[in-house]
């Protein structure tokens, strides 16, 4: 919790309260919160669960995440937006399928009922039914083997601090559009992310996380393309040789009497 008595002291002042009123919310003695911003002391968990609360963070940005140093504007917790889903006839989530050619649309309609409505949708199975899925159509060959027209279904995170870092994601963004990448979430330090392709060709980069509308977690994919056996070792002379021996060998017990 290095981050606590600081983090604390900092979302006070910015909610306008002082260490009395924090104190009285949270039943305490002044003291207390005195001795929590000063960090000669630590709440219990039942406490900062009530300052999670009243702050509206979470415990991680609460406690790890240097507010101070780097300012609320880099946390982005609130969610990303009011998500616009597609119910079947039973009220269960379908997952909206956005196309390669639907893609461009999809940034001026994610929040539209009848432009969600118009989308292709389907369901899986063994997906949790706590999180809500959308499917995406990649473009490009930056994620070999996963070929253009691939098709990867993701689990919406209402937070980047939910990333973890190394594993595939969709991010709809402002600027570069819908992109499936690698993700390593350095908000904390730069208020950025990085992305990183599987296909070396192509170069890391930045994309801020002011320019992020979506993040989807990479949860399966649908492709048409069965990915090829992993090539054997080149056979050497020395085992073509011995298997050309053993065929003669063979031979001879077939033709001798």
């Amino acid at each position: 919790m290095s981050f606590l008595a600081s983090n604390l002291k900092v979302l006070r002042k910015k909610s306008g309260q002082t260490q009395t009123q924090l104190a009285e919310a949270l039943g305490l003695q002044r003291t207390m919160i005195s001795a929590y911003e000063d960090g000669r002391s630590e709440p219990r968990l039942s406490t900062i669960l009530t300052l999670t609360k009243i702050f509206d963070v979470s415990i991680d940005e609460l406690t790890s995440w240097d507010i101070a140093a780097k300012g609320r504007q880099f946390l982005q917790r609130e969610k990303l937006k009011i998500l616009t889903v597609t119910l079947d006839q039973n009220d269960q989530e379908r997952i909206s399928m956005v196309g390669k050619k639907a893609s461009a649309g999809y940034l001026n309609g994610y929040a539209d009922p009848e432009y969600m409505e118009n989308l292709p949708n389907f369901g899986l199975p063994n997906l949790s039914a706590n999180q809500t899925y959308r499917a995406f159509e990649i473009s490009g060959d930056s994620m070999l083997p996963l070929l253009p027209g691939t098709i990867v279904v993701g689990a919406y995170l209402e937070s980047p601090a939910e990333i973890k870092n190394g594993k595939t994601y969709v991010l709809v963004t402002k600027n570069d559009g819908i992109v499936y990448k690698r993700v390593f979430n350095y908000i904390t330090e730069r208020g950025k992310l990085f992305v990183v392709s599987d296909n070396q060709v192509y170069k890391p980069y930045d994309i801020s996380i002011q320019e992020v509308i979506e993040i989807w977690e990479a949860k399966a994919f649908i492709s048409t393309h069965f990915p090829d056996p992993t090539p054997s070792a080149p056979i050497s002379l020395e085992e073509i040789g011995k298997m050309i021996l053993d065929i003669k060998s063979d031979i001879r017990k077939i033709t001798s009497p």
